[in-house]
């Protein structure tokens, strides 16, 4: 029971507690994390995000129909600036903290963060990652999406689809007033069946009104730990799920302090939706 311990979650001054309320309260007088009231998002920052969502997938789609072998990564940047402009949308990743571009193009056994630039040429059989978070009308959206460069082998196709399965599950055990731990628990299930390692240093994020907000959504875990998750929270599933090894480390010639590689430099591959938790489950506002 919470006595001493201070609040995270507070009714609303002069009114009963709702249906919502008492169900939070309960999982917070049982010890368990729960959100503040300020991640819970109103009707009108949940129709904001899913416009800003359209936007992102409709990026994601232009490129899916101009990538091919010979393209350079500065040209994939060069797609979702355009469309950004176009659709009056800002990238979010563009100066953030230093991070030089507008999108993150991550090939092979680069896990994340990967920067675009004319030298990186797309090869035949290369699997890449192309993650674009858009901010329309101060509203965030966050996906991310898997090519395979002309055709791979069977076990970078594999590591591609099971990647997806891992964010599809993922998705599937995010229930209302479940935990951020059962995501995670779900994922590394189905990840470990393959012998994958799932990264651990890196997380899905609570998003919407910000690039990062609450709560990190890790992709290994336990089930009923975490943060409890409640109707009209926004947040990201995006497990990396690595060939080999989950460790990582920072690639020592990036410049920037951004690239992260697999710690064995075998491939990875990575997926990313954002989804609205909703009564019934969650919605996806990304694709």
């Amino acid at each position: 029971m919470i006595f001493n311990k201070k609040r995270r979650w507070h009714c609303l001054p002069g009114q009963e507690p709702t249906e919502l309320d008492k169900k939070v309260m309960y999982w917070e007088n049982k010890g368990k994390e729960v959100p503040t009231r300020s991640l819970i998002k109103t009707a009108e920052q949940i129709e904001g995000i899913r416009r800003s969502g359209v936007v992102n997938t409709g990026c994601l789609d232009a490129v899916a129909e101009q990538i091919h072998v010979g393209m350079n990564t500065q040209e994939i940047d060069d797609i979702c600036m355009a469309f950004c402009k176009e659709h009056h949308a800002t990238p979010a990743c563009l100066n953030y903290e230093g991070f030089p571009k507008s999108v993150c193009t991550s090939i092979n056994e680069v896990v994340c963060h990967g920067i675009p630039k004319k030298e990186d040429v797309l090869q035949e059989g290369d699997i890449v990652n192309v993650d674009m978070t858009t901010i329309l009308d101060g509203y965030y959206a966050d996906a991310s999406r898997m090519f395979i460069v002309g055709k791979t082998t069977p076990e970078k196709e594999q590591l591609v689809r099971v990647a997806k399965e891992c964010l599809e599950i993922g998705a599937e055990a995010a229930k209302p007033y479940s935990f951020v731990g059962d995501i995670g628990h779900a994922i590394q299930k189905h990840a470990e069946k393959y012998h994958y390692g799932i990264v651990r240093d890196l997380c899905g994020h609570g998003v919407g009104l910000d690039f990062h907000e609450e709560p990190d959504v890790m992709h290994f875990g336990h089930k009923g730990t975490g943060m409890l998750l409640v109707p009209g929270m926004v947040f990201t599933i995006e497990p990396m799920v690595n060939m080999g090894t989950w460790k990582v480390f920072l690639d020592a010639d990036d410049p920037y302090g951004w690239e992260i590689i697999t710690g064995d430099e075998m491939p990875s591959a990575q997926w990313e939706h954002t989804f609205l938790m909703t009564e019934h489950g969650v919605e996806v506002l990304t694709y």
